[in-house]
């Protein structure tokens, strides 16, 4: 009698957290780098640390700036070339983040070379390639090594005109928040973990999380935006807190007002749910308020970890309907308004 055919080998399998799930908690990144940035920084250093941005920035002369970050992960898929496009999406969205414009790219590849075949291996480069194609930008050199988990990333480089940076700072009491994706990729990773995501929501978590934030490029010539992040590992509620921090302000979002990707809510509600969520909540929820009534489910939608996930902009209340329009001619037709800053403690409030 034959043997039975093996049965496909996962990406998911290979690695103990996928996506920007694999984030170092909030409350320990911030001891870990409590005493970085010590030194006198430089007059050309824009953008370091000190306020959570998604880049650094460095400027050059009057209107030049170069943007420089980094994101790298495991897989939040199983599919090698899916894995590759959101990782580099989720790279290049730092960049956009701050206004500016990607440049070129690094590779950033760690593969378990006993584990995975190099046919697979190429399909994780390829993905990335294309997503960089995508964003007009060639992948200009990278670095690999032999890992014990499948990790892949980039380094993204970008320029902005220094008037038109756009950072965490900046946001003003009264300010529209304004959301460009639906939330819920942790909330999918976590169903797909334990085979339990159909091929409807599998379709929708990758359309997401492939989809480049280009409006931000564009986002950064205006100044009714006052200050602009994306939401990844730390959930809606703690890049908000980010803004808020770096602002000095506080912000209220309502639950209801925030968009989800199909089948989010059902999946929640059956408890799946990821661990980062959980860590997320113990390392920020002092700072989040939560009304009478408010649910688990509720608190998982706030701290859900997004890999590549939307914009978050602050912006002048009256300027809301022309950034929406942005956000809609570029394909981002979900984007809504889902809160406002306002006066006070740097706190988010669910109302």
């Amino acid at each position: 009698m034959n043997a039975p055919d093996p049965a496909p080998f996962r990406l998911t399998q290979l690695s103990h957290g996928g996506g920007c799930g694999c984030k170092i908690a909030p409350a320990t990144l911030r001891e870990i780098v409590a005493k970085a940035g010590s030194l006198p920084l430089p007059p050309d250093l824009l953008v370091g640390i000190e306020t959570s941005d998604d880049a650094a920035v460095w400027r050059i002369n009057e209107r030049q700036a170069i943007v420089a970050t980094t994101d790298f992960f495991m897989p939040i898929v199983d599919d090698p070339y899916d894995f590759g496009a959101i990782a580099a999406t989720n790279a290049i969205s730092d960049v956009y983040a701050m206004g500016a414009t990607p440049l070129f790219a690094l590779a950033l590849v760690g593969m378990p070379i006993d584990k995975l075949p190099v046919a697979t291996i190429r399909r994780i480069l390829e993905g990335g390639e294309a997503v960089c194609a995508r964003a007009g930008i060639p992948v200009a050199g990278g670095h690999t090594i032999d890992s014990v988990e499948p990790i892949y990333g980039l380094v993204a480089i970008g320029v902005v005109d220094p008037a038109n940076l756009k950072r965490n700072s900046g946001a003003h009491p009264g300010d529209a928040l304004v959301l460009g994706k639906p939330i819920g990729v942790g909330i999918y990773s976590a169903a797909l973990k334990k085979q339990q995501l159909s091929a409807a929501h599998y379709a929708a978590l990758v359309a997401s999380a492939t989809q480049l934030n280009t409006p931000g490029t564009t986002l950064g010539t205006m100044e009714s935006v006052h200050a602009l992040t994306d939401v990844t590992g730390f959930g809606l509620a703690g890049h908000l807190l980010e803004i808020c921090r770096a602002s000095g302000a506080g912000a209220t979002i309502e639950l209801a007002r925030i968009p989800l990707h199909p089948g989010v809510l059902e999946l929640a509600r059956d408890g799946f749910v990821t661990g980062a969520s959980e860590r997320n909540w113990a390392g920020y929820g002092a700072d989040v308020d939560l009304p009478p009534g408010a649910t688990g489910v509720d608190r998982a939608l706030l701290t859900d970890p997004q890999t590549s996930g939307g914009l978050l902009v602050a912006c002048a209340r009256d300027a809301a309907d022309e950034v929406l329009a942005l956000f809609r001619s570029e394909g981002f037709e979900r984007a809504t308004v889902i809160g406002s800053m306002v006066p006070g403690a740097p706190r988010v409030a669910l109302v």
